[in-house]
């Protein structure tokens, strides 16, 4: 009989699994390869999306990856490409012969190139670039010359644009009789006789306008031009911030040269997210779970070197109390735990202001009234754990005054704590010095170095 809970469970494990790859779809196609069955391993990824086979790829070994890569080379959509991890990709490119490198890349629209060409080794760009038709390849490497992470680089160079002076009917009629649009667009940008754009005109007013009317008149009120060196955060953000679907991008003179839509907006912001999390974590940006053990670990190192001059630090001011622990060992017992506490206080504030400084909520108009609340919000856990932990303190070693001195020990470092996971992010984005690359490293010493002073200090004032 199964229960409310187990039919819950069993519902929340589908919502979990919706988008994963099925295992036994995942175990038919590496049959497939084991058994050399070109037509059964193109039967089942025949239903697969680009972005699936390249969850594929990334799960499976490198021998496996191979050998099906090498089986379904034919069938290889250039998506696919776009969709894989750095890593995984260079391999995949390395493998592929060349005739079905040169169809998968033609099939790309410019920004995807770009975007594939950028995180590529010279000879892999090479080798990519070597199969491009001459206009194809004069365009990627002009975009490959603006400055990276840049509005030039996420840019695609296929825009659809129209006369300012044009009506609705004329715009149909050009968009029915032309054979290269872009796959995907969302606006017909309005220029003027020096290409310089000056608004656009949505697709969905555009079909619902009757073909007399001059396409200025329907023309979107909000309009904003992205600089073509323009960092790609900033663009981001912009189309963030103002709901924008697609922006065209002008040069220094302010002439169209591309398009940058929605899609490569957001995947900007999402590997932004993910580089704050991965260095919030000490963790290098660019790592995946297909790198190597040896990469792995060399990217992670000097991070625990940091970490371990910290810890280093936080030992040295607990040496300066050797005496008191002697005589009093509860205090050895108990010290870790103010220093915990204020570890985990402190990054919970560094985590909201390394995020709202990406998002820009956090500026130098609110940062003041920021640390006065994480300062009160520190205060006021403090107190809450002061009463619990100062209890079991006074219990456990049936001692009352050690019991005030680790709640007093704990206020402090938890006000401490929020005052510093709020107030270091801000002073190293100051600097020009990413909060999230370093932040925790300061926030952790200071908590843990504070921590232990205090409450150790307290201690010899108070019980010794």
């Amino acid at each position: 009989m199964t229960t409310g809970d187990d039919t819950a469970g069993t519902e929340q494990s589908r919502d979990d699994d919706a988008y994963a790859l099925d295992r036994k779809t995942v175990a038919a196609i590496l049959y497939a390869v084991d058994i050399e069955d070109r037509d059964k391993l193109t039967e089942l990824m025949e239903p697969l999306y680009a972005a699936d086979i390249a969850d594929l790829l990334e799960q499976i070994n490198p021998y496996d990856r191979t050998r099906l890569i090498r089986l379904y080379d034919r069938e290889f959509d250039g998506e696919i490409l776009s969709e894989l991890e750095e890593g995984v990709r260079e391999e995949v490119i390395r493998v592929l012969s060349p005739d079905v490198l040169a169809e998968a890349v033609r099939d790309l629209d410019s920004d995807d190139v770009v975007d594939l060409l950028e995180d590529l080794d010279e000879p892999e760009q090479k080798a990519i670039l070597g199969v491009l038709e001459d206009a194809e390849r004069v365009a990627a490497q002009k975009a490959l010359s603006y400055p990276e992470n840049s509005a030039g680089r996420l840019m695609q160079r296929e825009v659809v644009m129209a006369p300012e002076h044009w009506t609705v009917g004329q715009a149909i009629d050009f968009l029915r009789a032309s054979d290269d649009l872009p796959e995907q667009f969302y606006h017909i940008i309005l220029v003027d006789p020096r290409l310089k754009p000056i608004s656009y005109v949505s697709l969905g007013k555009l079909m619902g306008t009757r073909r007399e009317v001059p396409l200025k008149d329907i023309a979107e009120e909000d309009f904003h031009v992205i600089p073509i060196d323009q960092d790609e955060e900033d663009v981001a953000y912009a189309f963030n911030q103002y709901h924008l679907i697609s922006a065209p991008v002008v040069d220094q003179d302010g002439r169209l040269v591309g398009v940058i839509t929605i899609d490569d907006a957001m995947i900007v912001l999402d590997e932004e997210y993910e580089e704050d999390m991965l260095r919030l974590a000490g963790v290098s940006d660019d790592s995946s779970l297909s790198d190597s053990v040896a990469t792995t670990s060399r990217r992670r190192l000097p991070w625990l070197a940091v970490n371990l001059i910290s810890a280093i630090c936080a030992s040295l001011v607990i040496s300066q109390f050797e005496a008191e622990i002697d005589q009093l060992v509860a205090l050895a017992i108990l010290m870790p735990i103010v220093a915990s506490m204020g570890g985990n206080a402190g990054t919970q504030s560094l985590t909201v202001a390394v995020r709202a400084l990406a998002t820009r909520d956090l500026t130098g108009s609110n940062v003041a009234r920021v640390i006065r609340r994480e300062l009160m919000v520190g205060m006021l856990n403090g107190l809450c754990f002061a009463i619990v932990l100062g209890t079991v303190g006074m219990m456990w070693f049936a001692s009352p005054m050690l019991g005030v001195v680790i709640g007093s020990a704990l206020v402090v470092n938890m006000i401490i704590a929020g005052f510093a996971g709020t107030v270091v992010p801000v002073v190293l984005d100051r600097l020009g010095v990413d909060p999230a690359l370093a932040s925790g490293t300061f926030v952790t010493t200071t908590t843990d170095v504070m921590g232990f002073f205090i409450f150790l200090g307290l201690a010899s004032v108070v019980l010794l």
